[in-house]
């Protein structure tokens, strides 16, 4: 019998070598590499329909080159999901032919998720949900639980790929849901299902089959103990959206975030809120996020954030204790502790206010993570405030990025953040000066700003 032959895989980018060695030397990782055994070439796969069927991830080959002046650019009808948050994050709702990625903590809803969607989706189009994890019983409990249509959604159980797409051949499905894709597996991949083979494989046979069938693809992908994807890197390569489901045990709210869309804006958010009947969206976030108490309390300052293509206004606490330590620590939650420690020079040395001997302590209501730097202002505003035991008013909103040598920046989009600010009844505003409008809203004071010594002389 011919010896198996087999390859190393790096798990963090996909690399291949033929003998295993300590770092991978694309991404620089160490300890990446896993054995995986690779197939024997069946006879005539180079040729004939198999080559065609291997041939890119696009659907059919362009057998001649093309100008791309002649390409057609009619819009490609999108599907809608029945949830107005999720089409949002998905760039306005499903693409024919797209292969979109849901990953997320254990818990977090993503079958919950997908099966409400899937199940309202039923009702007018053709729909097929497999399920590798759990039993046809246990999502039949599940969504009657959830008080869900069942009528006319189509399951299947099972983990063999070739099962799958023999079965989605026969029923021609306008969208096909993998729950998950780290428990299928190929039968001619002698690996075990979430292994870097199996899953890369499993995943590029269904993209495939999308592609050419013009079906939606939607899998759903565990995640690692620091929040990224599991498996290998390529999977996040072959599907067309990335998407994250986070929300703490602790919360009821999920906030859905694109990380990669090839058919809409990244970073786009949209919040969902975790209800005895499964996951609801929420229209206005901003109202969520600013649930305040009544009573004034120092360190507590509202900013509006810039989330892909609408601003929200979340609440950022920042608290200050004389220091017991030598070093006094910098705790941020959903902002960067580095930069944490880097506005804090600066407003040392541009604005006076010494906070070495202050343990600091940063946080942003809500669970939200803010990715940008519009939070800068607030952040030492909010410092200043806990710093001096002062409280700021509760109708003041701020946003700028702050520089190394004290100005501050304009940000984008800085006319509709003051549009939103004022809708929700804020009646001062300290912004950047290059983002002052020509003609404030009515009713709110918005005060322009270049250096950190006018933004603590406006308070």
């Amino acid at each position: 019998m011919a010896k198996a032959k087999s390859a190393f895989v790096c798990t963090e980018c996909g690399a291949e070598y033929r003998k295993w060695q300590g770092q991978c030397s694309s991404c620089q990782e160490w300890n990446t590499l896993s054995e995986v055994r690779l197939s024997a070439a069946r006879p005539g796969a180079a040729t004939g329909a198999s080559a065609t069927a291997r041939g890119g991830y696009a659907g059919g080959l362009s057998r001649e080159v093309v100008d791309l002046a002649s390409v057609d650019l009619s819009e490609v009808p999108r599907l809608s999901s029945t949830f107005a948050e999720f089409d949002r994050v998905l760039g306005g709702g499903l693409v024919p032919g797209s292969a979109v990625l849901l990953g997320g903590h254990p818990g977090a809803g993503k079958s919950t998720l997908l099966l409400q969607t899937a199940c309202k989706l039923a009702q007018s189009r053709q729909v097929v949900y497999v399920t590798g994890e759990e039993s046809l019983s246990q999502v039949a409990m599940r969504a009657h639980r959830l008080q869900l249509p069942v009528q006319g959604l189509k399951m299947l159980a099972e983990t063999s790929i070739e099962t799958i797409l023999a079965v989605a051949e026969r029923e021609r499905p306008e969208i096909l849901i993998i729950d998950s894709i780290q428990t299928m597996h190929l039968e001619d991949i002698a690996s075990a299902p979430g292994g870097v083979a199996q899953v890369r494989e499993s995943a590029a046979a269904l993209t495939r089959f999308a592609k050419q069938s013009n079906t939606v693809l939607m899998l759903v992908g565990h995640v690692t103990k620091d929040g990224s994807l599991a498996g290998p890197k390529v999977l996040e390569h072959m599907i067309d959206a990335s998407l994250l489901l986070e929300g703490g045990a602790d919360s009821r709210f999920r906030t859905l975030r694109g990380q990669k869309n090839r058919f809409g804006a990244v970073n786009e958010l949209g919040v969902f809120a975790m209800l005895e009947h499964g996951l609801k969206e929420v229209k206005n976030p901003s109202a969520i996020f600013l649930s305040r108490n009544e009573e004034q309390s120092a360190g507590s300052l509202v900013m509006v954030v810039w989330e892909g293509t609408r601003p929200i206004l979340v609440e950022v606490q920042a608290l200050l204790d004389e220091s017991a330590l030598g070093n006094p620590r910098r705790v941020a939650v959903g902002l960067d502790q580095n930069r944490l420690a880097m506005l804090l020079a600066v407003l040392h040395r541009h604005g006076g206010l010494f906070t070495g001997d202050q343990d600091v302590f940063l946080n942003v209501v809500g669970g939200v993570k803010v990715l940008e730097t519009s939070a800068d202002l607030a952040v030492l505003l909010a410092v200043v405030s806990s710093l001096q035991n002062r409280p700021l008013p509760r109708e003041l909103v701020v946003f700028g990025e702050v520089g190394l040598s004290g100005e501050i920046r304009p940000v984008p989009s800085g006319q509709e953040r003051i549009v939103e600010a004022a809708k929700h009844g804020f009646k001062r505003a300290i912004v950047p000066r290059g983002n002052a409008p020509k003609r404030s809203p009515e009713g709110m004071e918005v005060v322009a700003v270049d250096k950190l010594a006018e933004a603590l002389d406006a308070l």
